[in-house]
């Protein structure tokens, strides 16, 4: 046989073994929603698809399934050893189990191993990108420091091709499903201050402020003064920088502080998106802390994204942990209620919002899409791709119920009357002025 021969046969043998290793994993092609093309143009799978994934190498399966869980899988992608092509969101359906584990029945992963040997090992991946691993005591000061600035000191520039024109970093409120995306977030905003029952001259404390949106918009809206507190030092800028546009003549200030370190008494504090970073281990410290800080009768608005009571405790997401959010840990909501109530609080009101996330993220998805270029640009191709695949992931989790957010208006009781109103009918009756 001549070496011509020799190689076509080689080729032609790994893309039979590349064709069966994809249909061991996905099933039949005439049972997929998706569409599969390899290196040598084979195509697989339905003819309309919403969305194909292109293996452009013959090692590609190889680096995406080995070892089998969601950081192999991860940097395949944001790597360019995989790539998709159309709605993304749609491959996790088809790759859930893989994300899962559901397969690593023993004979599966035996048929799979087989498979995956037979393929081209992958060159050793010369990749630059430095993960989110921290030193030193999880969830000590200057680890969660280390961990938050890791995500948020990314450029502001980054964030503000994809966002709302507040910077709103967390989920909106979609009063209609057709709702563009600001209007969403000012809704999430107002709802956010009613059920604060926020009134002129109140003191608010912002913990995790983020670029100071909402602090500007209680401020303006309700006349309140506000304090918002993040590690991150370029959002600490952005934020003073926005409340020094508005003509918030020192109302409002954000500060580069942890929420360990706070002190005072305020009349209401919220924090939106930052629970998620305290550590299982400090949710009692947490709670303790807002708790001392409010005054009596005041009230705290607690929102963040939660996991179903079957994860715990479960593990972290390796891809999310190692390059999006380092050391964040996710509880189910009774955890946080419990603890809540540990330290005296009195829970009235809870609200899950994650139907809301998943349409918040399919914007913010689009909008990066169509900025790609722009994404690039200040930061990176890589970077660009974790963004991607991280806020399409988890539009599928809020979707499918994976994951929840809960908006939790906690009371700190005087033992009289709780001020607050006796219905729902006032926070949800939004008269936008």
């Amino acid at each position: 046989m001549s070496t011509l021969s020799f190689a076509a046969t080689k080729q032609r043998t790994t893309v039979d073994d590349t064709v069966a290793l994809v249909q061991e994993i996905l099933g039949p092609p005439d049972s997929w929603g998706i569409a599969v093309r390899l290196w040598d143009g084979t195509r697989l799978g339905p003819e309309r698809a919403p969305a194909t994934i292109v293996l452009p190498h013959p090692w590609t399966l190889r680096s995406m399934l080995w070892p089998p869980d969601s950081l192999t899988l991860g940097e395949a992608f944001i790597f360019g050893d995989l790539d998709v092509e159309g709605d993304l969101e749609s491959v996790f359906a088809a790759f859930v189990p893989v994300i899962s584990g559901e397969w690593r029945q023993p004979k599966k992963v035996a048929r799979l191993l087989r498979l995956l040997l037979r393929l081209p090992a992958p060159p050793p991946r010369v990749d630059g990108v430095r993960g989110g691993a921290s030193t030193g005591r999880a969830h000590s000061m200057r680890r969660d420091r280390e961990s938050v600035c890791y995500h948020y000191d990314v450029s502001p520039e980054f964030y503000r091709l994809w966002l709302d024109r507040r910077m709103q970093y967390s989920c909106g409120y979609f009063e209609r499903p057709d709702a563009d995306l600001d209007t969403a977030q000012t809704a999430k905003l107002e709802h956010i201050c009613r059920k604060l029952r926020l009134s002129p001259g109140d003191r608010l404390l912002d913990i995790g402020c983020g670029w100071g949106g909402l602090l500007e918009y209680a401020v303006e809206r309700f006349g309140v003064s506000g304090l918002g507190v993040t590690l991150s030092k370029p959002q600490a800028r952005e934020a003073n920088r926005r409340f020094e546009l508005a003509r918030l003549n020192g109302r409002a200030r954000a500060e580069v502080r942890d929420y360990r370190e706070l002190t005072g008494e305020f009349d209401a504090i919220v924090s939106v998106g930052m629970v998620e970073h305290v550590g299982r281990a400090q949710l009692h410290e947490y709670c303790e802390r807002a708790f001392e800080l409010l005054r009596p009768g005041g009230v705290f608005l607690l929102h963040g994204i939660t996991a179903k009571w079957e994860d715990r405790p479960g593990p972290n997401d390796a891809f999310i942990n190692r390059y999006v959010f380092p050391d964040g840990e996710l509880t189910p909501i009774s955890e946080l209620l419990t603890e809540a109530e540990s330290v005296g609080f009195e829970v009235r009101d809870i609200e899950n919002l994650r139907e809301h996330y998943a349409a918040t993220l399919r914007h913010w998805v689009r909008n990066l899409q169509a900025r790609r270029e722009e994404a690039i640009a200040v930061t990176d191709e890589v970077t660009y791709r974790i963004w991607r695949l991280y806020m399409t992931g988890c539009a599928y989790n809020f979707e499918h119920g994976a994951l929840g957010v809960c908006q939790s208006l906690l009371h700190k009781p005087t033992g009289g009357h709780s001020g607050l109103p006796p219905t729902r009918a006032e926070w949800y009756a939004h008269s936008m002025r």
